[in-house]
């Protein structure tokens, strides 16, 4: 079963009391096994005679999700991330646990909208930070302390839909 739930979260700052607009959230089932056949290897060169038996399991629940109380799935809208093979319909796998790294492909609450960008902190000592697209057409957004910013989550897993239906 499929459905998306939209939520209200409310951020409370000493200075400023702000709604953001709703998201959607797709929540799973973490609880359950889904446990799919997985072959060894694919090759993505010259082909090679195929083996005629599966080899093991791919459970998405097992092993995509680490933090199942702060993952949750968002889908993509836009193409400022399309040089990082994240595209326009693409669901993000975000965990909220992770701890965040230099160059980590973020989901952000910036002045009162949602972005998907790398976080680049190379700038913290000169008192901001940028949000950088993959997307020539697209410019880094440079945060600074006059911004309403939170990171809410790193971007572990994407997945792509290869045929639109």
């Amino acid at each position: 079963m499929h459905y998306e739930l939209c939520i209200k979260l409310t951020i409370f700052t000493p200075r400023f009391l702000y709604i953001m607009p709703p998201i959607k959230i797709i929540p799973s089932a973490f609880e359950k096994s889904l446990a799919l056949e997985l072959t060894e290897s694919i090759r993505a060169g010259f082909p090679s005679p195929a083996e005629d038996y599966l080899h093991e399991s791919l459970d998405i629940n097992r092993d995509l999700i680490r933090n199942p109380n702060a993952t949750f799935y968002g889908r993509v809208e836009g193409n400022s991330m399309i040089e990082a093979g994240i595209c326009d319909g693409d669901i993000a796998v975000i965990d909220r646990a992770v701890e965040l790294q230099d160059g980590d492909v973020v989901v952000c609450y910036l002045n009162n909208e949602f972005t998907i960008k790398y976080l680049d902190l190379t700038h913290r000592n000169e008192g901001y930070i940028e949000l950088r697209p993959a997307n020539k057409d697209f410019k880094p957004i440079r945060v600074n302390a006059d911004d309403t910013f939170e990171v809410w989550g790193v971007v572990v897993w994407t997945i792509k839909n290869w045929k639109r239906y």
